[in-house]
């Protein structure tokens, strides 16, 4: 079992230089291709799609398969890229990072009933619920993933 750790945090810059990369306009299919679509290109900003409070995200790179599951939609792979917004409120069901008595980690928050857990995709790590004397805080809120294909 691999450690869960994080690298970070690295600042987004508060005003990056725009980086227009065309945006395909239609849709990839992940089942049969669909050649009778156009090729619509329009211009996209990164930066301008995925952070919505420059001076309140952070950016940093997982370590570990904790948050690697069945889940296609849900799964964070080892080595991605966390873009994460400090402004935002963390709500139940949120992927957060979070700092426990010290160490950073990266889990789904659970909060429900007065009771607070950090949950992790990966079957194989438990839940983290605070034990007496445990400090958690909630560091920011995880708006948005990326990993290299290759």
């Amino acid at each position: 079992m691999m450690e869960a750790l994080l690298f970070g945090p690295a600042a987004a810059h508060l005003a990056p230089p725009i980086q227009l990369i065309p945006l395909a306009g239609t849709r990839v299919p992940a089942g049969f291709p669909s050649p009778a679509d156009d090729w619509t290109e329009e211009r996209v900003d990164l930066n301008q799609r995925y952070v919505t409070h420059p001076e309140a995200t952070f950016y940093f790179t997982v370590a570990g398969d904790s948050m690697s599951g069945t889940d296609p939609a849900r799964s964070i792979p080892d080595g991605a890229t966390l873009i994460v917004d400090r402004a935002l409120q963390a709500e139940h069901g949120a992927v957060v990072v979070a700092v426990i008595d010290g160490d950073f980690t990266v889990k789904r928050l659970f909060s429900r009933r007065g009771r607070i857990a950090l949950i992790p995709e990966n079957p194989a790590y438990p839940v983290i619920e605070l034990a007496e004397g445990q400090e958690l805080a909630i560091w920011g809120v995880v708006t948005a993933w990326v990993h290299q294909a290759r």
